[in-house]
């Protein structure tokens, strides 16, 4: 399926590279059932720097797939780049999207840290579509100068991730330093609890445009199947149990005086979350500040 495109680009952001033949459509594959939000989706997102959020099940690695396939059409010379928190994401990602667009594999490069910085540099060289972790790309743009301008289109898998001083932000800074005109992408199931969180995640990666969707979604509902839930408690074993005992015993030391100072209640500190305690951190540094 070709789309005409060329009539909706911003002329200050498909520039230096483009291949103005190519760009006169963008392919969307027919070889999979047409489901209308996916092309609605992918239809935005390449014009525009786009947070998705999908159920899980419901096709995010389908739309990054596509949309790289048309940026590595488009800038016959630019990177295009899929970042993914580890490892095993990584790897999966890079399968998945062989399968649906089939980009050559003797382009793709998979680089998670596993080889030296100078063979690094060769790769970066040689190859145009990669598959990598943030750590190991932030690295790589102090590294090599000039790899931050060749990018032309990024997907952030698991944005939510991209708060404070995370690797995804980082990345972004450095590349905006030398390259104000490229594609993102941000794919997530659960882009924050708060409006603040979500606040936070399209400042850093960029983002101008939303996609949202639940299961509830008159466009997703037809492809959501009823699903069944079942908790299965896993007991933690002796060598568990004993590293529990050990931390409990370490963590009722501090806990006592705490309980002594009536600043927290209880004597159960087996109960105590990181959560909760952060919590009474913030009360009592409050009380404290009003009462000076």
């Amino acid at each position: 399926m070709n789309t005409q495109l060329l009539r909706d680009f911003d002329e200050n952001v498909y520039t230096e590279g483009f291949d103005v033949q190519a760009g006169q459509t963008w392919i969307y594959p027919i070889n999979y059932p047409l489901r209308n939000y996916q092309y609605n989706i992918v239809s935005e997102a390449l014009y525009k720097n786009t947070l998705v959020s999908l159920p899980t099940g419901l096709g995010k690695t389908f739309i990054a797939a596509v949309l790289m396939y048309n940026f590595y059409r488009w800038f016959p010379s630019g990177k295009v780049v899929f970042m993914a928190p580890t490892k095993p994401l990584v790897k999966q990602q890079l399968e998945a999207c062989y399968n649906i667009m089939a980009i050559p594999k003797d382009v793709t490069a998979e680089l998670t840290g596993t080889k030296a910085q100078i063979s690094r540099k060769d790769i970066w060289m040689n190859k145009r579509v990669f598959f990598i972790t943030p750590q190991v790309l932030q690295n790589d743009l102090s590294l090599i100068p000039e790899l931050g301008k060749e990018i032309k289109c990024i997907v952030i898998d698991e944005a939510h991730k991209a708060k404070g001083k995370h690797a995804y932000c980082e990345v972004l800074r450095q590349i905006v330093e030398s390259n104000k005109h490229f594609r993102v992408l941000a794919l997530s199931a659960t882009p924050g609890s708060t409006i603040n969180d979500v606040t936070e995640i399209i400042n850093n990666l960029l983002i101008s445009h939303l996609e949202i969707r639940t299961d509830d979604s008159p466009d997703v509902m037809p492809y959501v199947f009823q699903r069944t839930m079942k908790t299965i408690v896993v007991p933690l074993g002796e060598k568990l149990e004993s590293v529990k005992a050990a931390y409990l015993q370490l963590l009722e030391k501090y806990t006592r005086i705490l309980v002594t100072n009536r600043i927290i209640g209880g004597n159960n500190c087996a109960n105590l979350t990181k959560g909760r305690i952060f919590m009474i951190m913030k009360e009592f540094q409050d009380k404290n500040r009003h009462t000076k």
